[in-house]
């Protein structure tokens, strides 16, 4: 098993950390997900290569690319409202 931490962008508190964990938990082969809004960082563990790329994929259906990647105005109203849904959730 492996653990990785990546950093996104977009991820401004524990709303927005709220959609995230409640997503990447219904990814199959992951786990132990911890996502941190001070360093705009998800980390967790996964077994399968393919898997660190689905959960790449998924942060940026919710509106959360990856440091580096296009920060779409697309991208930053998704990520309003998956924040907003994560607040409404807590």
């Amino acid at each position: 098993m492996m653990q990785t931490k990546i950093i996104v962008q977009n991820l401004k508190c524990g709303g927005c950390a709220n959609t995230i964990s409640k997503n990447l938990i219904t990814l199959e082969d992951i786990s132990d997900i911890n996502v941190n809004p001070e360093e705009s960082s998800v980390a967790f563990r996964y077994t399968h290569e393919s898997s660190l790329q689905s959960v790449e994929e998924k942060l940026k259906h919710l509106g959360y690319p990856v440091i580096g990647d296009a920060n779409t105005y697309l991208n930053k109203a998704k990520s309003f409202i998956s924040c907003a849904t994560g607040k409404m959730n807590q």
